[in-house]
């Protein structure tokens, strides 16, 4: 069955691991999540579920999901699964009320695609949005960071949008920060809701 018919199952079909431990299959899931809809974000950090083992799913780096090897073709379904993905230790997870499955994430679980640049006072505010619909603006609750390679030196930028979830920073609007930058205290970084985000230092700056 094709992952973008999941729309058309709520049945909690399950299959057993070769522990022959219980795991919900994407469809379960499915109708988990749903059965469990509400406005906003599910309350996930408050669920405490037994674990049931790893589902065969992946977000890429670029913020592809995929589902046994295939990308999940639907943007609705992929937003119902972000909507219950919650971080232990390092490590991503599926949650509903009664079950938690893993789940492998190459990097992060989101990519920021774009941003605007508002005032608010005065003061400027970046404001993101993700492949999957969140929208955050740049605060000291939502900081920007920014990794660099250690050999190579490449900056990966990222976000913080909910919980202890972040999102990468994709390079278009990486190439745009860097166009609003200044340097401050030794730093060269940006300005948001009255908060400066280092990048590099300035003494870096070739």
């Amino acid at each position: 069955m094709s992952v973008d018919n999941l729309y058309l199952q709520y049945g909690m079909a399950k299959h057993m691991s070769k522990q022959k431990t219980v795991i919900p299959d994407a469809e379960g899931l499915v109708a988990s999540i749903n059965a469990t809809k509400s406005r906003g974000f599910p309350p996930v950090n408050l669920w405490n579920p037994p674990f049931c083992g790893d589902l065969d799913m992946r977000i890429a780096r670029d913020g592809t999901w995929f589902y046994q090897g295939t990308p999940i073709g639907r943007p609705g379904l992929v937003k119902l699964f972000s909507s219950v993905i919650k971080r232990e230790k390092g490590k991503y997870f599926l949650v509903t009320p009664v079950e938690k499955v893993g789940i492998t994430v190459d990097d992060v679980p989101f990519v920021a695609t774009d941003f605007d640049v508002l005032k608010e006072d005065e003061v400027q505010v970046l404001h993101f949005i993700t492949n999957v619909g969140d929208c955050v603006s740049a605060s000291p609750d939502y900081p920007i960071r920014v990794e660099r390679h250690p050999v190579s030196g490449e900056p990966s930028p990222y976000i913080l949008i909910r919980a202890n979830l972040e999102a990468l920073i994709d390079r278009k609007s990486f190439y745009r920060l860097v166009d609003l930058g200044v340097h401050h205290e030794d730093w060269f970084g940006v300005w948001s809701s009255g908060h400066f985000f280092g990048i590099i230092p300035s003494v870096e700056l070739v």
